[in-house]
């Protein structure tokens, strides 16, 4: 028997994906193969939410196979010791991936690649198939990395290679015989208490879903994404992260899809694509970023972790609402709207000046999108000291951001229920409304719905008295 393997990792989909057509054009038998490799995902191995994604996604992909008369062969445990064992029992000599650029995944491609020589096989690692622009193909003109985003756009525009999407196969040719495999079930992916009911009700992982959203949010929401993302009691955004982490969906299938719309208001959606680029060109050249901040004087910032308000923040019960809200949208769901990402994330680094680092954490834990180049770009930019042209002491005011994204209070009622009954005119900081109203309210501060757990204003200034101790200029 000699067959093509083909190792997927983040590319879990059939279409535009380079190492399935590279192993396709070996004219042999290909073998789809998944290894759960834990310990090979080093310090971040995926968290409780994305493992829920990932069955489900691996159960999607292994019925889009079998329309192609072929299957996915699922392993648990060393990837290297699990893709020796397949490359034996096939005959293959070749083994097709697509490149990742996490630091530790970068790691253990390498260390694959080499110690699959020793045994004769070729690990050949593909690009194209995680991002449009290889993240060491773009530099400024002094020749470094980019470290902020606004030039990194342009340059990305100004070099716009000829995207082209590869098609999904209409057949594969299969072994004479399969190797052996695990069932979706057999990786313990799922949690032992169904804490995921609601999440997994609301998504549909896999290829086929990702495309009917891309689809759905050119018609219906592309004209509208430049002011309506914004919004988190509409639906206005795509809601492609979570397929882009996992590979359902591509970056080059995103793009094409949405420039060749014509239209203007694709541009607001595309520097987001972008965005996701730019995480990982500084994820790449500055590799310590999941755990370090990318400016090294914030390593100085007296970060504090006062685990009774860390836990009042993780379950949502900061007593802001909006903060609160979001939190709790995270729990039910796995996924929280951007706006209210960054208003939870300034309300920790800078109300209750708890580490990015402790939100990056929590984050990786219970989203269904946490991406590791994102989640520490986006964390950092939040925390004021990564990648961000803005002054470092920005300072998100819950109360404010509340009142100007959610006017009506639409989206604190869906997920703070016990403030529903709260006007608009009170909803956003209901510690301002007066005893009899919150008495009709069914309100009661303190116990059902807890008193705020700082003061913002006293929190702003400490903040920015501890930037300015740095010897920071703060206006």
């Amino acid at each position: 028997m000699n067959a093509a393997l083909l190792w997927l990792r983040q590319d879990l989909r059939l279409a535009d994906n380079p190492a399935l057509t590279a192993a396709i054009k070996t004219g042999l038998p290909v073998v789809p193969v998944y290894v759960w490799d834990v310990p090979g995902e080093g310090a971040w191995p995926l968290g409780a939410a994305d493992r829920v994604w990932l069955h489900d996604s691996l159960t999607a992909l292994s019925g889009d196979l079998q329309t192609l008369h072929s299957r996915l062969i699922l392993r648990r445990g060393d990837s290297l010791g699990e893709l020796v064992q397949l490359a034996q029992q096939t005959g293959a000599t070749q083994i097709h991936c697509n490149a990742r650029y996490e630091p530790d995944a970068m790691r253990q491609q390498d260390a694959v690649r080499s110690a699959l020589a020793t045994q004769g096989i070729e690990l050949v690692i593909h690009k194209g198939g995680t991002l449009i622009w290889e993240p060491d193909s773009l530099q400024t003109g002094s020749g470094n990395p980019y470290q902020v985003y606004t030039p990194f756009f342009k340059r990305c525009l100004d070099n716009l290679p000829a995207i082209h999407p590869l098609s999904a196969p209409s057949h594969l040719s299969s072994p004479a015989q399969w190797p052996d495999s695990l069932t979706v079930a057999d990786l313990a992916l799922l949690p032992n208490i169904p804490w995921d009911k609601e999440m997994r009700a609301f998504w549909q992982p896999g290829e086929r879903q990702a495309q009917a959203l891309l689809q759905s949010f050119i018609a219906d929401k592309q004209d509208g994404y430049g002011t309506q993302r914004d919004i988190p009691a509409v639906d206005g955004t795509s809601r492609l992260s979570a397929y882009l982490k996992h590979g359902e969906i591509s970056p080059r299938q995103i793009w094409q899809a949405v420039a060749d719309t014509e239209r203007a208001s694709g541009k607001h959606f595309l520097r987001e694509i972008a965005w996701r680029e730019f995480a990982y060109h500084v994820l790449f050249h500055f590799p310590h970023t999941p755990q370090q901040p990318l400016k090294p004087k914030f390593n100085e910032l007296p970060w504090t972790l006062d685990e009774t308000l860390f836990s009042a923040w993780c379950k949502g019960e900061t007593g802001y609402p909006i903060v609160d809200a979001g939190m709790r949208q995270l729990w039910h769901l796995g996924w929280m709207h951007n706006r209210v990402r960054m208003i939870v994330g300034s309300f920790l680094t800078k109300d209750l000046m708890i580490s990015w680092y402790d939100g990056a954490r929590w984050f990786w834990d219970t989203l269904v999108d946490a991406d590791l180049a994102q989640n520490s770009l986006n964390w950092q930019w939040v925390g004021g000291c990564g990648a961000d042209a803005q002054p470092f002491f920005r300072i998100f005011n819950p109360i404010t951001q509340s009142q100007k994204f959610d006017p009506d209070g639409t989206y604190i009622r869906r997920w703070v229920p016990e403030l529903a009954k709260l006007s608009a005119k009170y909803i956003h900081a209901p510690w301002d409304a007066p005893p009899l109203t919150l008495l009709d309210a069914g309100v009661q501060l303190g116990k059902t719905y807890p008193h705020p757990i700082v003061d913002h204003a006293e929190a702003r200034n400490k903040a920015l008295a501890l930037y300015k101790g740095m010897g920071q200029p703060v206006s």
